[in-house]
C-alpha cells in the first residue's frame, strides 16, 4: 500500500495555501501562557519588605521560600520536557498555570514562616518549573524546522514580559491595598491564559496535518516516509515509550558523558545566580537599603524587562547566524561588569549611570537561553529539549544558591555589597567556561536516541 500524500485532504483535493503557518499561532499562545507563568517572578523582590513588616520575618527565611521555588523550579524542568513528550504539551501547560493560580490564591492566607515556604516554595516552584524555559525550547523544537533561535528568543522574552506587564501592578498593589491583593493579580494572570491554552495550543504539527514551520521544502515522499514512522510509532507507543521519570533519567545519564554538558551546564548555574537569584530576588530590597522607594526599583526592573525582551529576540537573530559559544562568553563578560561596578551605581535617587545600567543588564538579562539551546539541540540532537531542561536546573539551582546566600550576606553585614562582587567575579568564569566549549562538539560527541 503506499503511502498517504500528506499535501492532500482526504478528499484528494489540494490543500488551500495557507497564509500563516500553524507554528505561529502556537508559538503565540505559548507566548502568553509563559507571560502569564511569569508573575510570581517579579513578586518575591516587591513583597518582602511587606511581608517583613508585617510578621517581622528575615530576609534568610523569605530567601529560604524563594530558594526553594527555584530548586524545584529547576528540578520539575527536564521532567517537564518528558511529560510534554510523553502527555502532550497542552495538558501540561495548563496543569501548570493551575498549579501556579493556586499557590498565589493560597498566599493571602499565610500567617506562619512554614506557609509560606508551601506556597510560594512548593506549589508554585512546581507550577513554574513546568512552564520553564525548558517549555520554550520544545515548542521550538516540536513546530519548528528553522528560526528555532529567533522563536526561543521570543518565547524567552515572553518571561521577561510577564515581569514587565505584572511588575509594576504588583509594587502598586503592594502599598495599597496590600500584598495579598499583588498576589490575588498573579493568581489572575496565571488563570486567565488557560482557556486560551486548552483551545489553541496543539502538541504537534500533525494535530492539524502540517508538516513543521520550514519544513514545507520536504518532499512528498519523505512526508510519507515520516509519517509511517510516526503511525508505528504510534500503534507500538504504549509498549516502548519509557516513563517520563525514566525518559529525563537517561537523557541525563546520556547527556553526562559529554563535557559540553558539564560546561552549559556550570554556566547557566552563574547564569541564574546573576539574575533570578540575585537581581530578580534582591534588587528592590538592596535599592530599598539605599533609600530608594520600592515603586521606583520595581520601575527598575521593569525596563530591564523591556530591554530583555529586545535583547533575547535579538540573541535568537544572533544565534542562527554566529558561533552560540561566542555569543555566551560576551554575555557573561559584559554581565559581570555591569555587577562589579553596581554597588557604585546603588543610591536614593535614578542616577543616569544607573539607567545605563539597566539597559544594558536588561538586553544580557536572558539572552543565554537561545545559544545554550542551540548548542543542546546541536550536541543532544532528539536529547536536546530533555537536556536542556536538565542545563536549566542547574540554572535554578545555581539560582536558588545565590538567592539564599545573599540573604544571609544582608542579614550578616546589613548589605549586599560583597553578594554583587562575587557575582561578578562568578560571570567571568561563566566567559572562560563557555569560550573553552569544543567547536566540533556537535559533530564529535552526538548522543543518539534509541528508537
Amino acid at each position: 500500500m503506499t503511502a498517504p500524500d500528506l499535501t492532500e485532504l482526504d478528499t484528494g483535493k489540494p490543500r488551500r495555501k495557507r497564509r500563516l503557518h500553524p507554528a505561529w499561532a502556537v508559538a503565540a499562545v505559548a507566548f502568553l501562557a509563559l507571560v502569564g507563568a511569569a508573575g510570581f517572578r517579579a513578586a518575591p523582590g516587591v513583597l518582602m519588605v511587606p511581608l517583613q513588616q508585617e510578621f517581622g520575618w528575615s530576609t534568610t527565611v523569605l530567601s529560604l521560600a524563594v530558594s526553594i521555588n527555584l530548586v524545584l523550579f529547576g528540578l520539575t524542568a527536564p521532567f517537564a520536557a518528558a511529560l510534554m513528550e510523553r502527555f502532550g504539551i497542552r495538558a501540561v501547560t495548563a496543569t501548570a498555570l493551575c498549579l501556579i493560580g493556586l499557590g498565589s490564591a493560597l498566599t493571602v492566607f499565610v500567617n506562619q514562616s512554614w506557609q509560606i515556604l508551601l506556597t510560594w516554595g512548593l506549589l508554585i516552584g512546581l507550577g513554574t518549573g513546568s512552564m520553564a524555559l525548558v517549555f520554550a525550547a520544545t515548542i521550538a523544537n516540536t513546530w519548528f524546522a528553522k528560526s528555532r533561535g529567533l522563536v526561543i528568543g521570543i518565547l524567552t522574552a515572553g518571561s521577561a514580559a510577564g515581569q514587565l506587564v505584572f511588575l509594576p501592578f504588583i509594587a502598586v498593589l503592594a502599598q495599597n491595598p496590600g500584598w495579598r491583593g499583588a498576589s490575588l493579580l498573579i493568581a489572575a494572570g496565571a488563570l486567565a491564559v488557560v482557556p486560551l491554552v486548552l483551545r489553541w495550543l496543539k502538541n504537534s504539527p500533525s494535530d492539524v496535518g502540517v508538516l513543521p514551520y520550514g519544513a514545507e521544502e520536504s518532499t512528498t515522499a519523505e512526508a510519507a516516509s515520516a509519517a509511517e514512522v510516526a503511525n508505528a510509532g504510534e500503534m507500538e507507543g504504549t509498549k516502548k515509550a519509557p516513563n517520563a521519570a525514566v525518559r529525563a533519567l537517561q537523557a541525563l545519564k546520556r547527556a553526562s558523558k559529554v563535557r559540553t554538558f558539564w560546561a552549559l551546564a556550570a554556566g547557566f548555574a552563574i547564569c541564574g545566580a546573576t539574575t533570578n537569584g540575585l537581581i530578580g530576588t534582591h534588587f528592590i530590597p538592596s535599592a530599598h537599603d539605599h533609600g530608594m522607594p520600592e515603586t521606583t526599583a520595581a520601575g527598575l526592573l521593569a525596563v530591564v524587562g523591556i530591554f530583555d525582551i529586545v535583547g533575547t529576540i535579538a540573541s535568537g537573530w544572533l544565534t542562527d547566524r554566529f558561533n552560540p559559544k561566542v555569543l555566551l562568553a560576551v554575555y557573561y563578560q559584559f554581565r559581570g561588569i555591569g555587577l562589579l561596578v553596581l554597588p557604585v551605581l546603588l543610591s536614593s535617587t535614578v542616577e543616569p549611570s544607573m539607567v545605563i545600567f539597566v539597559v544594558i543588564y536588561g538586553l544580557d538579562w536572558v539572552a543565554t537561553v537561545p545559544p545554550t539551546a542551540a548548542i543542546c539541540r546541536k550536541v543532544f540532537g532528539a536529547d536536546g529539549s530533555v537536556v536542556f531542561g536538565w542545563v536549566f536546573a542547574a540554572h535554578q539551582l545555581g539560582a536558588a544558591a545565590a538567592a539564599l546566600l545573599a540573604g544571609y550576606i544582608r542579614d550578616a553585614t546589613g548589605h549586599y555589597t560583597y553578594a554583587w562582587i562575587g557575582a561578578a567575579a562568578m560571570c567571568t568564569m561563566a566567559a572562560i567556561i563557555s569560550a573553552t566549549i569544543r567547536k566540533d562538539a556537535g559533530k564529535k560527541e552526538p548522543i543518539a536516541v534509541g528508537a
